[in-house]
């Protein structure tokens, strides 16, 4: 099995983070402090985390919004974990351009899978492939033509 790499620990990180703001509500900076004392943090891309962390929570509104279109029911009512995943994919697809719409996708079914229910990682995949064709329309758009001429 391949070492994880800084981000997929840095998007662990924040995933438990996010798991605990959404069941306490505490402060995002109490969070920070809390994930960054737990035993192999440094070996996450801290910036990365801090991104994702304070960014999912501030923007978790909008992020809910982009998302509602593509679940079945409030995400208030999803499992924490799958939210949380779901925030941080969203977030991600709207924030880091430099990240391919795709390996956005993959690393939040990763995620799911590691954290979430047994086929929690299917309903992450199809809520965020939608949603990412709202999110990045131009890239999904290309990506697509290009999936359809390759099968011709």
């Amino acid at each position: 099995m391949a070492p994880k790499s800084t981000r997929r620990r840095s998007r662990e990180f924040a995933l438990q983070g996010l798991y605990e703001w959404l069941l306490s509500a505490e402060d995002a900076g109490v969070i920070e402090a809390h994930m960054r004392e737990q035993d192999g943090f440094e070996k996450c891309d801290s910036a990365h985390f801090d991104a994702l962390l304070h960014g999912c929570i501030r923007d978790a509104s909008t992020l809910d919004a982009a998302l509602a279109r593509h679940v079945d029911r409030k995400t208030s009512a999803l499992s924490p974990v799958e939210h949380g995943v779901l925030l941080i994919g969203a977030w991600e697809l709207s924030n880091c351009i430099e990240i391919p719409y795709k390996v956005v996708i993959s690393e939040a079914i990763e995620l799911a899978k590691s954290f979430g229910g047994t086929d929690g990682h299917k309903y992450v995949n199809g809520v965020l492939d939608r949603a990412a064709a709202d999110l990045r329309p131009t890239e999904v758009a290309a990506a697509r033509a290009q999936r359809r001429a390759a099968e011709t």
